[in-house]
């Protein structure tokens, strides 16, 4: 990567306590033509022995000290406000982080003519009729998906140069914060603890490590535009978590099938959701890796 560049290309990583943003610095941190800085909204960084700062993007000052200091190649947002029901209540601070925030990312990475990397959902389209195309018109459910195409929107009219990053039900390694969906999967059944999954929202689940690689072919050909990033099969919760079982050889006649309307969540939900890969496949060679495969780097990390 970059092997023809003199000079190392400068790259931010906003969100980095994040399971995207760990495995983003866990890869460019090995990249000889790469300077790394990271930043999260906690005090420390998860990661030992990582430059990094604390920053809290709700504050524009504080954006303003950090991209202008280290003056970046590439600002890459993974930094987000994600808990979908508490957003119907938490509005105010939803539309801060999601909207505000980013709004203060565009501005100084605008300001010295940097390119905005920024992640995005499906949770922006009304599950009616998916999966999604990147034109497809977005129509957004919940106060959530509402301040995600909000952010989507400021991106795009705060004229920097900007990659949008669509992608839905991620999962995969990381060393630190919460469990993903298949760990905590794992240690559910484990346990022998009853699973109640749906069976009405389909999406196709994302390995995190594949949306690292999209990113790096963003950074390496200076891709503009949207792209859904996602996995490669389309399937509801249910199957998905029946997937993890199998694989892992455990007792699946604790999962338990549901409804959404059973759930009775404050938030609606996308339901016949997912995203069309097909433009990131032709223009970024992305190959998402199937769900099995995921699953076997998985099982090496859980050591299982």
């Amino acid at each position: 990567m970059f092997s023809s560049d003199i000079l190392k290309t400068r790259i931010l990583i906003i969100g980095s306590n994040g399971m995207l943003g760990q495995r983003l610095a866990e890869f460019f941190i090995n990249s000889a033509q790469v300077e790394l800085l990271c930043a999260s909204a906690e005090p420390e960084s998860f990661i030992p022995n990582i430059d990094y700062k604390s920053l809290d993007i709700t504050q524009k000052s504080k954006v303003r000290e950090v991209i202008l200091n280290f003056f970046p190649d590439f600002v890459i947002n993974a930094a987000a406000y994600t808990n979908v029901d508490k957003a119907e209540s938490e509005r105010e601070l939803a539309w801060k982080i999601n909207v505000n925030g980013v709004e203060n990312l565009a501005f100084y990475s605008w300001t010295i003519d940097a390119h905005l990397i920024h992640i995005s959902t499906d949770y922006i389209f009304d599950g009616l009729n998916g999966p999604y195309r990147e034109d497809d018109k977005p129509c957004p459910l919940g106060y959530y998906g509402r301040t995600k195409l909000a952010s989507e929107n400021s991106v795009k009219i705060s004229g920097v140069r900007s990659t949008i990053l669509r992608t839905n039900v991620l999962y995969g390694p990381a060393k630190y914060g919460r469990p993903d969906f298949v760990k905590w999967v794992v240690n559910s059944l484990k346990s022998g603890s009853e699973i109640k999954k749906v069976t009405d929202q389909i999406n196709n689940p994302t390995y995190v490590d594949d949306i690292v690689a999209a990113i790096n072919k963003i950074i390496e050909f200076k891709k503009e535009g949207v792209f859904n990033i996602a996995g490669k099969e389309l399937l509801n919760r249910y199957e998905f978590t029946n997937k993890i079982a199998d694989y892992f050889n455990l007792n699946k006649n604790l999962i338990k099938p549901i409804t959404t309307r059973e759930l009775n969540q404050p938030a609606p939900r996308p339901l016949k959701s997912g995203l069309i890969i097909l433009k990131a496949e032709t223009e970024l060679n992305y190959k998402p890796r199937d769900i099995n495969e995921t699953l076997l780097l998985m099982s090496k990390y859980l050591n299982i």
